[in-house]
């Protein structure tokens, strides 16, 4: 499941970096996040959707070296969206 070009662009302007900032660890995660979370609701229509679940562990896997990445070179930006976005503790 994607998510649409509106909530896509409100989800990049809430954790851009920069005004042209489309790229950073701190957007991806942010992307990915809103693509799991509609992938989530997804499987609880359609349990059976093994395909599609073998995608949403593929974006969590993604989103999980994005986030090691932003915790090993800049832990405060690391803190800073986990917070925001409300992933692990």
């Amino acid at each position: 499941m994607s998510i649409s070009a509106t909530k896509k662009a409100a989800v990049i302007v809430g954790n851009r970096t920069h005004a042209s900032d489309t790229g950073s660890p701190e957007v991806q995660v942010a992307i990915l996040s809103e693509r799991i979370s509609a992938l989530q609701e997804h499987f609880k229509a359609n349990p059976k959707d093994h395909h599609g679940r073998r995608g949403l562990l593929f974006m969590v896997g993604r989103r999980n070296r994005l986030l090691t990445y932003l915790a090993r070179t800049d832990r405060d930006r690391y803190q800073n969206l986990i917070k925001r976005l409300g992933l692990r503790k």
